[in-house]
């Protein structure tokens, strides 16, 4: 594959010839995640070239690292027309590429770890628009700023969250149908935890909280995965619906794995496909206490020690002092005068 990709800052750009792709259009590729718009790869391509222009925390770009890079990868991979087809007759292509970043130097990388709103556009639907984001509170006021993230956490803190979305066309309803938590930002990524499954609370520390029509505010308490995973990525599915039709995925709400619902494939009119929203990461944020505890601790053995040394060269020097009176006694007593 004849490919030239350009690293900067905040994202990749990668320029493939057509000709690479056996003659498929753009239509017929994607990137990793084309799920936001920003993905789209009609947005950049001409009539010679592919031409994606990828944020490096967007379109299910994967994070890796080595003693000395950061390495972000992506592809461009071939799409059927029927996404839920099992098998197809075009060409299979994966046209992988990646920026690296040294860990070491002078570097500054400049990239968001925030998530911004997600645009998407669905035949019969039109466009609508989602954002996922953290709260510092129950009162859900005001969103936490996007320069503060990353978010850092104690374990078993509440962490406050509120998925929104708002639609070109009215009458409309949204559905979280999961969420789950992961230590990348990648919706491919196994294992997962699960939060949200099927429209059901999972994780027993789940709050639901009053919501307005579009919204979704919820709550748990804050965990980290076991291992030398240090940050957590919470990625849920989304559906939007025809608002008050019976026959859409919205209107059924929680379904239990055990339960098998009758009702017909969806009309595509009446809801949308599954849409992923993600935001993070979070991080655990070392405890105080504990580590002044350690330092305390530290500081008393050090004390003990110091008073030990102490104690023992006071009892070293008593010792000589008594020792030396004791031989001064004997040194100068008087000898007895013997009789004649």
């Amino acid at each position: 594959v004849e490919a030239k990709v350009t690293c900067t800052e905040s994202s990749m750009k990668v320029e493939v010839a057509k000709s690479s792709f056996f003659g498929l259009r753009e239509d017929h590729l994607r990137l990793s995640d084309p799920s936001n718009t920003i993905c789209s790869l009609r947005t950049h391509s001409n009539q010679s070239h592919i031409v994606a222009v990828i944020p490096l925390n967007a379109c299910g770009t994967q994070i890796e690292e080595d003693d000395d890079y950061l390495i972000f990868k992506n592809e461009i991979t071939t799409v059927d027309d029927n996404v839920n087809s099992l098998i197809t007759r075009k060409h299979l292509v994966e046209a992988r590429f990646y920026c690296q970043y040294p860990k070491r130097g002078n570097v500054t990388l400049g990239f968001s770890a925030h998530r911004k709103k997600v645009t998407v556009w669905e035949k019969g639907f039109g466009t609508f628009t989602y954002q996922f984001e953290f709260y510092p509170d129950s009162q859900f006021r005001t969103m936490i700023n996007p320069s503060s993230y990353p978010l850092e956490y104690d374990v078993g803190e509440r962490i406050y969250m509120e998925l929104d979305s708002s639609s070109s066309i009215n009458n409309t309803e949204m559905l979280v149908e999961s969420c789950r938590a992961a230590p990348y930002d990648n919706p491919n990524y196994h294992p997962t935890y699960s939060i949200i499954e099927n429209g059901c609370v999972v994780d027993p520390t789940v709050q639901v909280h009053f919501s307005s029509e579009g919204q979704f505010k919820f709550s748990m308490e804050a965990f980290k995965f076991i291992g030398l995973h240090d940050q957590v990525y919470i990625s849920c599915s989304v559906i939007m619906c025809e608002g008050g039709n019976p026959n859409t995925r919205c209107s059924q709400g929680c379904i239990n794995s055990t339960s098998h619902s009758s009702r017909r494939r969806r009309e595509a009119v009446l809801q949308t496909g599954k849409h992923f929203v993600s935001q993070g990461p979070l991080r655990l944020r070392r405890s105080a206490d504990v580590e002044g505890g350690g330092s305390g601790m530290n500081l008393n053995m050090n004390l003990v020690f110091i008073a030990g040394c102490l104690l023992a060269a006071v009892g070293m020097i008593c010792g000589v002092l008594i020792y030396r009176a004791k031989r001064s006694k004997v040194k100068y007593q008087p000898l007895p005068l013997e009789e004649s």
